[in-house]
């Protein structure tokens, strides 16, 4: 996959600072690696149909845990493999979407 310029700086949960969900939002942080791989692995294996079910699934929770400035970016992965955008496009559109979520954190602002 292509690099991407994607910053270093953590990315936080609107819900973060509220306390009833700040243990469901440290438990979608701890599972986001497994998403990112799973993901991956559907890149590495050419498999756009399970990979644009993933980028949908993760869009509807990254917004659902409060991760809204994430959604675009796994929106735009599931649009250009609905659209069976060319493979370079895709490819940056995952390392983008993987570098973004590699950032999350559950800590609070």
């Amino acid at each position: 996959m292509p690099e991407t310029r994607v910053g270093r700086h953590a990315i936080h949960s609107v819900l973060s600072t509220d306390p009833e969900l700040q243990q469901i939002v440290a438990m979608f942080v701890e599972e986001m690696p497994n998403r990112v791989a799973r993901i991956e692995r559907q890149w590495d294996a050419g498999d756009r149909d399970e990979l644009r079910r993933s980028a949908h699934q993760l869009k509807g929770a990254l917004g659902s845990y409060g991760f809204d400035e994430l959604t675009p970016h796994a929106l735009r992965l599931e649009s250009l493999l609905a659209a069976e955008a060319p493979p370079d496009e895709v490819a940056a559109a995952v390392s983008e979407l993987v570098a973004y979520c590699r950032r999350i954190t559950a800590t609070p602002r």
